[in-house]
């Protein structure tokens, strides 16, 4: 059986790291730009696109985060995040996810007078119709900003609550990581767990296993977005193999980001060699110019994993979502169920 791209599209799989806004298509740039009088830079595709991607080179988180400027602009209305958000599920879907949890910041969404609630109800639209469309499961993770003000933090997470069953799925903590320590974000968390919300936080990704220590021990972390730098601190990593805490891995982005230095270097296959619960996902597809697939492929050719390795990381994502327990464990008997029937691929599951 070839393991090509083409193979890794039709694999039943889970997209647990997503941001929506880095995740839009070209032309949906281009007709949003239109419609609301906002200027590009360009307006040739091919230009653009280098406007709104990294490319090959290997930059800086910071660098990263700058390729968000330009979408932001044009998701100041319900109807565009409406719109971006049945996109996306639309084209991970095509990809052949099953599942996906897609995580934005609210408050990054209100230059023109959109509320932070109205935004949300407009992603939740965009999901709920490409559920009834597609058949598609989705969630929503609220995102605070480091670099932004911990009341901004409580705020946000406050609506997580209200929007608790309602599409929020997760609370996350994500932005630059030096000089903005998660533990100054710790009333949002406490907000979050004791209403009973999961957690995850962008941590280790541009800082050390430090980050990672306090996004576990301050905020109560359940899941880590990259984690690149946990390997730094064995007895941390055995804290969070041994409580089968989840890493969420995104190959291509930290090496964008300069997490590690090339794809060779990338602790992926050191962490799972060691049973830590690792997934691998996207973080964005428009930004990093990936797609899933693509990235289950870069995991084959750099570390040559094989076909049960890979239903390992598939039943991983989808044990680590942000679903109830009696639906995880239907989802999951289905997608172990077709990797069987479909792909050869024998019932056997991790812990």
């Amino acid at each position: 059986m070839k393991l090509d791209l083409e193979f890794f599209q039709r694999l039943p799989k889970a997209e647990l790291h997503c941001h929506l806004d880095g995740s839009l298509r070209l032309d949906t740039i281009l007709d949003l730009s239109e419609k609301n009088k906002i200027e590009l830079p360009t307006r040739d595709r091919d230009t653009l696109k280098k406007y709104v991607t990294i490319g090959d080179r290997i930059g800086s988180l910071e660098d990263y985060i700058g390729k968000f400027e330009l979408p932001l602009k044009l998701l100041q209305t319900p109807e565009a995040l409406e719109r971006v958000a049945y996109e996306l599920a639309e084209d991970v879907w095509n990809d052949g996810v099953r599942y996906i949890e897609v995580r934005y910041s609210p408050i990054l969404h209100t230059v023109h007078g959109m509320t932070s609630a109205e935004s949300i109800e407009a992603v939740k639209r965009g999901l709920d119709r490409a559920e009834v469309d597609l058949g598609i499961g989705t969630g929503i993770i609220i995102c605070g900003i480091r670099s932004i003000s911990p009341e901004v933090s409580l705020r946000l997470a406050d609506l997580a609550v209200q929007f608790k069953h309602k599409g929020v799925v997760g609370f996350d903590l994500a932005g630059a990581e030096e000089n903005f320590p998660a533990k100054h974000h710790m009333e949002a968390f406490f907000l979050i767990l004791n209403n009973n919300i999961n957690t995850t936080l962008h941590a280790g990704e541009a800082f050390g296993p430090d980050s990672i220590h306090q996004a576990i021990h301050y905020c109560g972390a359940h899941r880590i977005g990259h984690g690149t730098r946990l390997m730094e601190d064995q007895e941390l990593m055995h804290y969070v193999n041994d409580h089968r805490l989840t890493l969420e891995v995104c190959l291509t982005s930290n090496v964008h980001t300069k997490s590690v230095r090339s794809l060779k270097e990338h602790p992926f296959k050191y962490y799972y060699d060691q049973g830590i619960r690792v997934t691998l996902n996207t973080d964005n597809l428009l930004v990093s110019n990936t797609t899933l697939s693509r990235e289950y492929l870069i995991a084959k050719e750099t570390f040559g994993l094989t076909l049960n390795d890979f239903r390992d990381i598939i039943i991983n994502g989808f044990k680590a979502s942000f679903i109830s327990h009696q639906e995880r464990r239907k989802v999951i008997g289905r997608v172990v169920e077709e990797l069987e029937a479909e792909f050869g691929i024998k019932r056997l599951m991790v812990a």
